[in-house]
């Protein structure tokens, strides 16, 4: 991910407008590419909260033939979508 890019995460607790801390979990400069912890803690990413909102709606159905057994249920994602401010 690079600055301005959107992120659509799992829901955090911040309101639209604020801001958030990301881990950086890999960092290409280049031709370098970077995994190590160490290295790693010294980078900070920021982006700013654009909205929250809620994933499509998955519909779970379970059945078994002959027993008369069936189960219906709905789920739907609790998402936050961000936008990249700096990496530093």
């Amino acid at each position: 991910m690079s600055v301005g890019d959107l992120v659509t995460l799992d829901r955090v607790a911040s309101q639209p407008g604020g801001t958030i801390e990301l881990p950086a979990l890999l960092l290409v400069d280049g031709d370098k590419i970077t995994s190590s912890a160490d290295e790693l803690a010294k980078v900070t990413v920021t982006a700013e909260v654009v909205e929250n909102l809620r994933g499509p709606k998955i519909v779970i159905q379970k059945y078994k033939n002959k027993t008369g057994y069936k189960k219906r249920q709905g789920f739907r994602a609790a998402l936050t979508k961000v936008k990249v401010t700096s990496i530093a």
